[in-house]
């Protein structure tokens, strides 16, 4: 009976262990993630005050990519979503996998930064650029990229056109599609051939939860932002199709 009691206290002491392990365990990922969110909006906001000018009055953005690529040769566009907290450098790897834990100044960090794939080139022949960040708790990266499947953001007009600036120049596209769907490859597709990509941002428009009656017959290029939805299975999707 007594070995019985000995065995069983053991037991309760190291289960008492184990869950203390993944307390502290968990307590120390919540602290790291808070931290590196910290240190990604310290940088965004010094990216803002150096490098971009945004004037309200003309309601015009100027981004200095010379400055940029100074410090991160991997700059490739700037990004700004309205009524959304997405307003951010966007940074292209050799892979979709560094930026993924890595921020602007390619520090290692969990929220990562907002990438575009890497087999978008920018050379205006993209026929899909697609950008990917985290779904953040406190929204940034692409944490408010949800609040465009609302009804209040879709139906609010100055919403739908999305700002996407390159060395190039300046670009409008106007969002055509917003969903949530399993994480696939279709959507993701950066390399369309002529003949198939009518059918392919139809199919894209079909899956909206709202109709934004866009007309696509006259579509060259489309932008799609992409994020996780918490919990990493679900995907949070906007298509918007570039206006000429």
């Amino acid at each position: 009976m007594k070995k019985k009691l000995r065995l069983k206290k053991k037991f309760i002491i190291i289960i008492l262990a184990i869950s203390l392990c993944l307390l502290i365990y968990s307590i120390y990922n919540i602290i790291l993630w808070k931290l590196n969110i910290s240190r990604n909006e310290k940088i965004r906001k010094d990216i803002e005050d150096n490098t971009i000018v945004i004037n309200n009055d003309k309601d015009e953005i100027d981004v200095d990519f010379a400055k940029l690529k100074e410090k991160n040769p991997d700059t490739i566009a700037y990004i700004k979503v309205n009524n959304t907290r997405i307003s951010y450098v966007v940074v292209k790897g050799s892979d979709n996998s560094f930026y993924l834990d890595h921020n602007f100044n390619k520090e290692y960090n969990i929220a990562g930064w907002v990438f575009a794939d890497y087999k978008n080139k920018f050379d205006d022949n993209d026929k899909n650029i697609v950008l990917y960040a985290h779904n953040t708790n406190d929204g940034s990266m692409f944490g408010t990229l949800k609040d465009t499947l609302t009804k209040t953001w879709q139906e609010n007009k100055i919403n739908r056109d999305i700002l996407l600036i390159t060395e190039k120049g300046k670009n409008i596209y106007r969002v055509f599609s917003t969903y949530t769907i399993k994480a696939e490859d279709y959507y993701i597709k950066t390399d369309i051939q002529d003949s198939d990509f009518s059918k392919f941002v139809e199919t894209l428009k079909k899956r909206s939860n709202y109709d934004y009656k866009e007309d696509l017959t006259d579509t060259n290029a489309i932008l799609t932002l992409s994020s996780c939805v918490p919990g990493g299975v679900d995907r949070v999707v906007l298509h918007a199709r570039l206006v000429d």
